[in-house]
């Protein structure tokens, strides 16, 4: 981690400092998994803060920054302002409550930012992942992957969303998992016209498209991934659009590549999409980036002009919501490169009907 720490430093005047209370932007900086914990790095020194329920394994695992017991961080911070005369400190103000920056900066004699300088700095380096974040991330899509392929043989007329739901879970975190990337998504029937609609008891039906959006989790790095499988059959409407989704996100794919802007890319599936008749029906943005916390910087979506990078990990997912009738949702997750993109998602994506 001690790259990392110097790239923040690159921010850093003589005498300036960086307070991270984040819990995602401390395990970046640290590798240490925690709930609680606070970072302090100035242009000498570097110290994790952490109290006693977690300070024992850090010691052991955290390399390259100083580990202090917490036993009173106030002046335990301030004494490290005195000593180094610090006078300005940076913190992420985006995931700051006001009330945290308040109290912080009460304590430490007014001497927060107020600016985005270190939110910059950090949604920057966090969005360009390194070949152990990205085998971290194809591992858990791995996992999400295989339980796709274990979720089909389960499904049936009369089951719930809710036990395929759980059924999934359980079996995601029989892997390997360390648990779920986000609250799963299972929705069928008029359900699947809720993008985000949650699980409920409503009994799988034939005729029913079941829309499942889910991930794992190894090594606190994240995957996401959406299918739509149908249920006994499938009326000319509904392939209609699930061929449409699918056109969409392979026209959107070919596109990906170093240098192209993000809102391009959303374009290229939207333009297809509105195209085609189903204006007003894909009302989300196209992707997002995905890593320590299942939505990251930058996105796909129709105001982000963030030009892409090499490594950084996105996900394709265009949608098609039919109100009160049904919805359509294919989601892959790739990896950007100078020439095209690597999918990590290796699941089915052909219409499949059950």
């Amino acid at each position: 981690m001690e790259n990392r720490i110097e790239k923040l430093r690159d921010i850093l005047e003589e005498n300036d400092a960086i307070l991270i209370t984040d819990d995602a932007d401390r395990f970046y900086v640290t590798g240490f998994n925690s709930s609680a914990g606070t970072v302090f790095i100035t242009r000498k020194s570097a110290y994790f803060f952490i109290d006693f329920r977690y300070f024992e394994k850090a010691k052991k695992t955290v390399n390259d920054i100083d580990v202090i017991l917490e036993n009173g961080l106030k002046s335990q911070l301030r004494k490290i302002i005195y000593d180094e005369k610090i006078e300005k400190i940076y913190v992420r103000t985006e995931s700051l409550s006001v009330s945290t920056f308040l109290l912080y900066n009460s304590f430490l004699d007014g001497k927060l930012s107020d600016g985005n300088k270190l939110d910059k700095t950090i949604k920057n380096l966090r969005s360009i992942k390194s070949a152990h974040e990205i085998e971290n991330i194809k591992i858990a899509q791995q996992y999400t992957d295989k339980t796709f392929e274990y979720i089909l043989g389960k499904i049936k007329e009369g089951k719930t969303e809710k036990e395929i739901m759980l059924d999934m879970e359980f079996y995601i975190r029989s892997l390997g998992s360390e648990g779920v990337s986000f609250d799963f998504i299972v929705v069928s029937g008029k359900n699947s016209s809720l993008p985000h609609g949650t699980p409920s008891d409503k009994q799988i039906q034939k005729g029913d498209f079941i829309t499942m959006d889910f991930g794992a989790v190894y090594n606190g790095y994240r995957s996401d991934m959406t299918r739509t499988v149908a249920v006994g059959f499938v009326n000319d409407d509904q392939k209609i659009v699930y061929n449409t989704v699918l056109e969409a996100q392979k026209k959107a794919l070919k596109e990906i590549r170093a240098g192209k802007i993000c809102k391009q890319i959303d374009a290229v599936a939207r333009d297809f999409i509105d195209g085609c008749g189903f204006q007003g029906c894909f009302g989300h943005g196209l992707g997002h980036s995905v890593g320590i916390e299942i939505h990251e910087d930058p996105c796909f979506n129709t105001r982000c002009e963030v030009q892409l990078e090499s490594s950084m990990v996105m996900t394709v997912e265009p949608g098609i919501y039919i109100q009160n009738g049904f919805g359509v949702r294919i989601e892959d997750m790739v990896v950007v490169a100078e020439n095209g993109c690597d999918n990590l998602t290796k699941s089915e994506k052909e219409l499949i009907i059950l």
